[in-house]
């Protein structure tokens, strides 16, 4: 198991309308193949930032499947226009 680590700093003042798309866009994801489970933490020190989790089965699950995929569009023009600046991704592995 994968897990995609990314912290999301949502422009100031669009916090609740991020979290209101995030709502419709987590389908997106929870339905690729390789999805495991999700979470999306609020910052309790800044507020504008959030951390997503999400378990993949495989690395290749998120970086070809999912970003390749014609639901990353989607996902993207739901969410992308949120961020500054645009998220680090990282993946981690059990040790």
């Amino acid at each position: 198991m994968i897990l995609e680590v990314a912290i999301l700093d949502v422009r100031l003042g669009l916090e609740h309308e991020f979290e209101h798309a995030f709502e419709s866009a987590q389908k997106i994801i929870a339905s690729m193949p390789g999805y495991i489970s999700h979470q999306l933490k609020g910052c309790l020190e800044v507020p504008n930032r959030y951390l997503l989790l999400v378990n993949w089965e495989t690395l290749e699950d998120h970086t070809v499947g999912f970003r390749e995929s014609e639901e990353y569009q989607q996902w993207r023009a739901m969410l992308h226009h949120f961020y500054d600046p645009f998220p680090t991704v990282e993946h981690y592995t059990a040790v």
